[in-house]
């Protein structure tokens, strides 16, 4: 596959950029075959990054008992910078808005299908048997979940189902799902085309104030109030990269946006208070969602081309795996490093990220490598219903 979805991606490649019209209007789309989107691929890292500095040094949980003590006496004033990587998921979601609306545009769905399942699943089927082994070592204090719990893990439906998670970053792969779901719904499978995207981002707009406002749990299951405008965010951005400025494009990527920053306020500010792990203000969570924004608009505009570096690609093809497998071994690192090696809290924390990129770097090659294209040319010769 050419292009790669967030957090669960693979290498990203630029679709069709416009040719300048004469006149007013959406640009059409050349043919010829562009560039990668390495900046894209630096971005992907980027975000992976942040929710790492969050999970080894912006929170409390488990990790502190990794540390021995609380993550904020390890990092006394990186701590409060640290806790705002959290927000690397909205990241995520943007990018993958803009990433699923490329990889979709003209595809099939029994294509669109075939290439986000056998990107998805390798790399998490490892992850998942790699921490439920690790966790059962009897020298590892984390306890790990029933066997029939991993078993259902395996679906990726463990959420909606109630049952035990075994990676606890893979909340953000069930609204991944949701949104594959949708897209495929509603503009892969009918053809997508600019007047449809534009559709679809209004009406699943529109779908998700009503959703919160009614306070359904079914109709927040399915249309995702809290994370659709990042999607939505990402696709507007999509709409710019394909067919250039805008106002109905800019429309949406704003309007997305404005709401997403207020989700992300909404779910992530707290008063100030002693008893709180770290403060996040609202004005850090809105230039950090802003940031987000800003990257990938410079991307989808070309204003990023000349970070066009090789060693992107590689980072790109990390990320998802790292994504996976960061925390919860990490966990594990981080106590033996610190408290059994006695290592000092940085060269722990920089070791650590250095050794899950390096098993990254193993699932990409001796798993993903090697089971995407035959999961993905086994789903392809499937006829679909």
């Amino acid at each position: 596959m050419t292009a790669t979805t967030a957090p669960g991606a693979g290498p990203v490649s630029l679709a069709p950029s416009p040719a300048a019209p004469a006149g007013p209007g959406p640009r059409p789309a050349r043919t010829a075959h562009p560039p990668r989107l390495r900046a894209l691929d630096g971005l992907r890292l980027l975000a992976a990054l942040m929710v790492a500095a969050y999970h080894y040094g912006g929170r409390t949980g488990e990790i502190g008992q990794a540390w021995g003590t609380s993550p904020r006496e390890q990092f006394p004033t990186a701590s409060s910078f640290f806790a705002y990587g959290c927000l690397g998921v909205q990241i995520f979601f943007v990018i993958s808005g803009f990433v699923i609306c490329m990889s979709g545009w003209g595809r099939p769905l029994r294509a669109f299908f075939a290439s986000r399942v056998s990107r998805l699943f390798p790399a998490y089927w490892a992850a998942i048997i790699l921490v439920t082994a690790v966790f059962a070592l009897p020298w590892v204090a984390y306890e790990a979940v029933s066997p029939s719990d991993a078993l259902v893990n395996l679906t990726m439906l463990q959420q909606p189902l109630g049952v035990d998670r075994v990676l606890g970053v893979c909340w953000t792969l069930w609204a991944e799902l949701r949104f594959y779901a949708l897209f495929a719904l509603f503009v892969v499978l009918p053809g997508a085309n600019r007047r449809r995207v534009v559709l679809f981002c209004a009406v699943w707009t529109l779908g998700a104030a009503v959703a919160e406002a009614a306070n359904l749990p079914l109709l927040d299951v399915v249309l995702m109030p809290e994370y659709a405008s990042y999607f939505i965010g990402g696709i507007g951005l999509y709409l710019l990269h394909r067919y250039g400025h805008d106002a109905v494009a800019w429309g949406i990527v704003a309007i997305s946006f404005l709401i997403g920053q207020h989700y992300a306020i909404a779910g992530l500010w707290h008063p100030a208070h002693v008893d709180a792990f770290s403060y996040r203000s609202s004005t850090g969570i809105i230039a950090v969602v802003a940031f987000g924004y800003v990257a990938v608009a410079l991307i989808a505009l070309g204003k990023l081309h000349w970070a066009n570096w090789r060693w992107l690609t590689v980072a790109g093809a990390l990320t998802y795996p790292f994504y996976l497998v960061h925390e919860h071994l990490g966990w594990v690192v981080v106590g033996v490093l610190h408290r059994k090696l006695g290592l000092p809290s940085y060269a722990t924390l920089l070791l650590t990220v250095a050794l899950m990129l390096a098993l990254a770097w193993l699932l990409y090659r001796f798993v993903e490598q090697r089971l995407t294209p035959v999961l993905k040319r086994s789903l392809s010769a499937v006829r679909m219903p």
